[in-house]
């Protein structure tokens, strides 16, 4: 761990804005270029033939004709990774807005290769922020060799397709280990994060949250976690710290969320605004602030970068439905629904969409890890393609499900008040048309 102030030379300088973009892109190969200017050509007949953005298909069939594509297109920028099963884009979002400047970035979540691919071939940035699958962080980091990762946290997620915490904890930790001048700026209060993060060079975080649902036992030896002792100091400092019997505990952060702001690494405080709305963005922006810090930039400045942010790729932006105003949250497993279940006023009521495709996950039984009991009492609306499921859940919830495919409809069906719609991965894609201003879905 680092002493507050010192980190490696490497990331000691803040990004160059005087010369901020890479040489013509003749600096690439010829099979590079040539690869490029094919998955461009499908990208833009994807789009003319109404398939979607063209992102994805674009970046595939670069890395079909170029498999070193991603290697070249990172090739002398200097760049951040960012991954975790929640918080990923927004505090990819974030990191963009604290660095300040031009920066290439995934922002439309797309955080495999192929994304990835796309979003550096648009921007020709020195500096480049980027999104990663957590499965995919090792060959992202191999292809990018970041100088900085931010590693917010690991729940259960996606069960069909990805692996339990612990296993995913491995194969970060292995990608640490793969290039040890990385720092990891890595969420101290998460057990799985911290082991894997020690095999790196750690900043530690403590965004203010605590999920103990999937991370009950010792990543290290499997006994039970005590996550009984209280932290020193008041407010989010004295939040709960854990400790297995092996010896293996919570590292003592160098950033940490207070009531109006963060503690540094010196033991400064730093109070600032955030126009995102919960406390679960409160913390993102902690570690939005520590990588922007690591990279050079001043923390006063990062923390009012990061402030001024109010929309990410559609989330907490307001729908209209046929005159009904509700802004749009985005949620995707039982840690994330719990999160913005938090974020919802007492007063409010609550549409939920709930899909099962491929990007969502197929299987829907994490919908009873959700702690939707704080719904108790309420009416909610329940749409997407799973909504008889989600309106089960609801049901044994205490609240009384209304069940409608339409969102517009299901608006005027639900009671008068202001109104919330969350909605997880491809049901949220979908709602965005919705959004007031036209934002493309």
């Amino acid at each position: 761990m680092f002493l507050p102030g010192h980190y490696p030379d490497r990331v000691t300088t803040a990004p160059e804005r005087t010369d901020d973009r890479l040489p013509a892109a003749d600096r690439l190969g010829l099979r590079t270029r040539i690869a490029l200017h094919a998955g461009r050509l499908a990208g833009g007949l994807s789009r003319r033939l109404g398939r979607g953005s063209g992102v994805v298909v674009r970046g595939r069939v670069v890395l079909a004709l170029d498999p070193d594509a991603l290697s070249a297109l990172a090739s002398g920028r200097r760049s951040v990774v960012i991954t975790g099963t929640n918080g990923k884009s927004t505090t990819t979002r974030l990191v963009a807005a604290a660095l300040g400047g031009s920066v290439a970035t995934n922002s439309t979540g797309a955080n495999m290769g192929p994304g990835i691919v796309s979003a550096l071939d648009d921007c020709d940035a020195r500096s480049a922020v980027l999104e990663a699958d957590e499965l995919h962080v090792p060959s992202v980091m191999r292809a990018t060799r970041p100088e900085v990762v931010v590693a917010l946290n690991l729940t259960r997620d996606q069960l069909d397709r990805t692996h339990e915490v612990s296993r995913t904890s491995q194969v970060w930790a292995r990608a640490f280990t793969a290039q040890p001048g990385v720092v990891v700026v890595a969420n101290a209060a998460d057990p799985h994060v911290a082991d894997a993060a020690s095999s790196g060079r750690p900043i530690w975080v403590d965004p203010g949250l605590r999920w103990t649902e999937d991370a009950s036992v010792c990543p290290r030896c499997g006994a039970v976690l005590d996550w009984s002792q209280p932290g020193a100091g008041s407010g989010t400092e004295a939040l709960s710290r854990w400790s297995c019997r092996c010896g293996f505990a919570m590292p003592t952060p160098d950033y940490a969320l207070t009531a109006d702001g963060v503690r540094l690494p010196d033991g400064a405080h730093l109070a600032f605004d955030l126009r995102l709305p919960g406390e679960v963005n409160r913390g993102n922006a902690i570690f939005a602030i520590a990588a922007a810090v690591a990279l050079g930039v001043p923390a006063e400045q990062a923390a009012d970068r990061v402030g001024a942010v109010e929309v990410v790729d559609g989330r907490y932006a307001t729908l209209d439905l046929d005159g009904r105003q509700a802004p749009l949250l985005l949620a995707k497993n039982p840690a994330g629904w719990a999160a913005a279940l938090s974020m919802i006023p007492d007063d409010a009521v609550m549409a939920i969409g709930i899909n099962a495709r491929i990007a969502d996950g197929t299987d829907t039984s994490w919908l009873w890890d959700v702690p939707f009991e704080r719904l108790a009492g309420r009416v909610v609306g329940a749409t997407g393609d799973r909504r008889d499921d989600l309106a089960v859940r609801l049901h044994y919830a205490g609240a009384t499900p209304v069940v409608e495919a339409d969102l517009v409809r299901l608006a005027h069906l639900l009671p008068e008040g202001p109104m919330v719609v969350a909605a997880n991965y491809t049901a949220f894609r979908e709602m965005r048309r919705y959004v007031e201003g036209g934002l493309n879905a």
